[in-house]
């Protein structure tokens, strides 16, 4: 990567390889060059570790675990992290993972975008506490919207023959690196990774396509946790598994580099005493 300066706003621009500019090239939109995965995995190690943590941190959740596990493989695979723009290869200053909360459960309701940066001391605790703490602030609408969400608000209210030149705009500034902060703040599209917990609906890991608008590459869909038996050395035993729908922008890792994301994912899934270690913590034993 070559740190010596900054083409964007809180991201490096990356060195690259001929054929992965050539790529960028070929295919210069996301929605061209997607990888797209659905892979079922085993939690059941994660299940039982977080029955024993609730018994002293109730407010811990699956979704607060996923996320952490998942800042740690943008971590420890910082591939992950990098997008493209303007034809460039470009790589975050930090770790965001961003996910989309209803102010209440029912059709009706505002959806806000929320944003949890990942710092490299992060564990379970401190980002479980980042997700409750501003879940908790929306939900009690003790927060003023602001950035993007306010924004979203403001132009889905303007006629068409308006709107639509004024987008526009945002486009190519978005493109260009140039759009403002306010456009950022709070902008799911703004992060690292984007991840949506659609098993508390009771649903499988489903596919959800990238944009190009900003600056995200990945979308994480987690499904429900199913539990099942399963007849293990003629004895039955209690396992539990969960869909992830899993999409990358190719031009950014390759196929290998995914899979082996996805590998580290499984074993953390495995060995859940990881989310007590900070994100930054090496696996010694990989």
């Amino acid at each position: 990567m070559n740190r010596k300066y900054i083409k964007r706003r809180n991201a490096y621009l990356c060195q690259n390889s001929g054929m992965n500019q050539i790529l960028i090239d070929l295919k210069p939109h996301c929605y061209q060059s997607e990888l797209y995965i659905n892979q079922e995995l085993d939690v059941t190690n994660l299940v039982t570790y977080l029955n024993k943590l609730k018994e002293t941190n109730k407010d811990i959740t699956y979704f607060h675990a996923f996320t952490t596990l998942i800042g740690k493989v943008i971590y420890l695979r910082p591939y992950l992290n990098r997008f493209v723009s303007n034809r460039h290869l470009f790589e975050h200053d930090q770790i965001i993972i961003s996910f989309v909360m209803k102010v209440s459960l029912d059709d009706k309701s505002e959806e806000i975008m929320v944003l949890i940066p990942i710092e490299k001391n992060d564990n379970i605790y401190t980002i479980s506490k980042k997700i409750k703490e501003k879940v908790d602030t929306i939900r009690n609408k003790k927060n003023k919207k602001l950035g993007a969400n306010k924004a979203i608000i403001t132009l889905g209210k303007l006629p068409n023959i308006i709107r639509v030149p004024i987008i526009g705009i945002f486009k190519y500034l978005d493109k260009k690196g140039l759009l403002p902060k306010s456009l950022i703040k709070d902008n799911i599209y703004y992060s690292s990774m984007i991840v949506s917990n659609i098993g508390s609906l009771k649903c499988g890991g489903i596919y959800h396509n990238v944009t190009d608008f900003g600056t995200c590459s990945g979308l994480i869909t987690i499904g429900e946790v199913k539990e099942r038996v399963e007849i293990i050395n003629n004895k039955e035993v209690k396992k539990y598994y969960a869909e992830f729908g899993m999409t990358i922008d190719e031009r950014i890792v390759d196929g290998f580099y995914f899979i082996k994301s996805i590998h580290l994912l499984e074993y953390l899934l495995n060995n859940p005493s990881f989310l007590e270690g900070s994100i930054d913590e090496e696996l010694q034993d990989l």
